[in-house]
C-alpha cells in the first residue's frame, strides 16, 4: 500500500517545489547535464521525477518512465515534459512497491531520491528487482558525511529536516550495497556530502521482493 502520510508531504511540497529548488538546480545543472548524458538506448526508469526540473537535462530520443509518489508533483512534471524530444510517460508509484516486472529496465537514474523514500533499502531492492541483470543504477544523492563537524551538523538538523522534507543523514551507500548491488564508481561533488554512484545490480530470479 502506497504510503498515505508521505504522499500528502510531497504534495504540500510540490506548491514550493519549483522557487525551493531553484538554487541548487542552478548550482548543479552543468554536472546534472553530464550526469544525464549516461543515459543509454535501452529502457530507463526515472525515480522521483518531482516536478520535471531536470527533464530539460535529459538527452533527446530516450525512453523514459518518470515515477512519483506524488500526484501533485506528477501533474507538473506532465507539463514540463510536454516539449521533450523522445519517449516520457509518468506514473504515480511507491519506490518500495514498484508495479513493473522484474527485469524491466536497462537503467534507473535517481535524483537526490534516496533521502525522502522512508525504507530506503526496501526501495533499492525494488530496482534490483525490475532492473535487468547487470542493469546499470545511476544516482545523484546527498548522504552522511563522515567528516566533522558536518556529520554532526546533519543530525542535529535532520529531525526537523524530515517533517518538511529529505532526510539529511542516510547512509546511501551502505544502503545500495545492502541491496544487492554491486557498486562500479563513487564520486564526490561537493565534500563528501552530495556525490554520484554508479552500480550495477545483482543477478534476480524473477521474484517480488
Amino acid at each position: 500500500m502506497m504510503n498515505d502520510t508521505t504522499r500528502k508531504k510531497w504534495d504540500a511540497f510540490a506548491k514550493v517545489y519549483k522557487w525551493n529548488s531553484w538554487g541548487p538546480e542552478k548550482r548543479w545543472a552543468d554536472i546534472k547535464k553530464q550526469f544525464f548524458s549516461k543515459m543509454g538506448d535501452g529502457k530507463i526508469l526515472f525515480m522521483a521525477v518531482g516536478v520535471g526540473t531536470e527533464i530539460s537535462y535529459f538527452p533527446k530520443g530516450k525512453d523514459i518512465v518518470g515515477i512519483d509518489i506524488s500526484p501533485e508533483m506528477l501533474k507538473r512534471a506532465a507539463k514540463n515534459g510536454e516539449q521533450y524530444q523522445g519517449r516520457l510517460e509518468f506514473k504515480e508509484m511507491d519506490a518500495r512497491k514498484l508495479s513493473f516486472n522484474s527485469g524491466t529496465f536497462d537503467q534507473i537514474f535517481t535524483s537526490c531520491t534516496f533521502c525522502s523514500v522512508p525504507d530506503p533499502v526496501s526501495g533499492l531492492r525494488e530496482l534490483n528487482r525490475v532492473l535487468k541483470p547487470e542493469g546499470e543504477l545511476r544516482m545523484f544523492e546527498h548522504t552522511i558525511s563522515r567528516h566533522f563537524p558536518f556529520q554532526q551538523l546533519l543530525n542535529l538538523m535532520n529531525p526537523i529536516a524530515e517533517k518538511i522534507g529529505p532526510s539529511l543523514n542516510r547512509d546511501t551507500i551502505s544502503n545500495v550495497k545492502k541491496a544487492g548491488f554491486s557498486i562500479k564508481g563513487i564520486y564526490n561533488i561537493y565534500l563528501d556530502i552530495v556525490k554520484t554512484i554508479h552500480a550495477v545490480s545483482a543477478p534476480n530470479d524473477g521474484e517480488t521482493l
